[in-house]
């Protein structure tokens, strides 16, 4: 009796270890390109500065762009609406290692695109960028689905932090479409970090938030269309970066464009952990993506932007927010 009780409590024992574990996920997404107007200064003014304007930044200010956007279903009837941080990236991928991505793409626009991932695992018709395969080239009107494994090699690495960073972006024509708008993230947690089977984001993370910077070019080098942007706003339009006093916040940083791109994000008010280092400056190249971690302890209204002195000045700046914990 004595003996069945004991091996009884060892299987329950097993049992709730077993449990305490995540089982691989496949994380399934139904994501569209379609065509949109994208503003980059929705308020129609310069936030930081008012009385300065937008100068030649404002002139035209809307543009035609295409994006990604994500659907609850295979009806692609209902939009999953997104942070206003988010601005012009499109939906963000999330999984922890071990996991698979399963992304319904639909082509709803009026020409040839497609979803390329950086840092994935995935054959040759999953690559979503050379022509030879099943999935590098997408007519309007027709549908792809892309299976993308989260390996080892897709989530951190030893010395990262809990979650990092990817993007994906349409490859027909790589470069236009990216200044066009295709390019999204993707997060990827460590293994056994994850907050649940559900909610695959890191549990020692309180809020994280993604910032793009990239000057897109909307009228062929001249400077009144070079959009000093960061997720697609310029001069403070970016709105809605918010932490508590006490959180921990992930930042993920994505760098992109051509040879003018060259990038600094700076924060005031707050330090950030870049792979144990301490710092208040991340550089960022065209392709780069980097994943740092922030203790916030500093309430108050506080600038974050490029230090790139001709980027400050056509506006690769905003402004988030540190509220008081009660």
């Amino acid at each position: 009796m004595l003996l069945m009780q004991s091996c009884l409590r060892i299987g329950i024992l097993c049992f709730l270890l077993i449990g305490a574990v995540h089982a691989d996920q496949t994380r399934e997404y139904w994501i569209s390109a379609e065509k949109a107007v994208w503003d980059y200064a929705p308020g129609g003014k310069n936030l930081i500065q008012p009385k300065m304007g937008l100068g030649v930044w404002g002139e035209t200010r809307a543009y035609n762009k295409y994006r990604y956007f994500a659907y609850t279903d295979a009806s692609y009837s209902t939009k999953i609406k997104q942070p206003e941080w988010m601005g012009i990236l499109g939906p963000q991928l999330t999984g922890e290692v071990g996991d698979t991505l399963k992304v319904h793409f639909k082509n709803m626009a009026d020409r040839p695109l497609s979803m390329h991932p950086h840092g994935l695992r995935y054959n040759e018709d999953n690559d979503g960028a050379d022509l030879r395969g099943a999935g590098g080239i997408v007519e309007p009107g027709r549908s792809y689905t892309y299976i993308w494994q989260l390996d080892d090699k897709a989530g951190p690495g030893p010395n990262d932090a809990s979650s990092i960073v990817w993007v994906y972006h349409s490859h027909v024509n790589a470069v236009e479409e990216v200044y066009a708008g295709l390019i999204g993230t993707i997060v990827v947690t460590a293994k056994g970090m994850a907050k649940s089977p559900q909610d695959p984001s890191p549990k020692d993370i309180d809020h994280s938030f993604t910032t793009m910077f990239m000057v897109f070019d909307e009228e062929d080098g001249e400077e009144g269309g070079l959009m000093h942007s960061m997720n697609g706003y310029i001069f403070g339009n970016l709105k809605g970066i918010e932490a508590t006093q006490g959180d921990r916040v992930r930042w993920h940083l994505i760098g992109m464009g051509s040879e003018v791109d060259l990038h600094t994000a700076h924060w005031h008010g707050e330090t950030v952990l870049n792979g144990g280092r301490r710092t208040d400056v991340i550089n960022l190249m065209p392709a780069t993506m980097t994943s740092v971690t922030m203790e916030v302890s500093n309430p108050g209204t506080w600038l974050y932007h490029c230090h790139v002195s001709d980027h400050i000045t056509a506006g690769m700046i905003t402004r988030w927010q540190i509220q008081a914990k009660n």
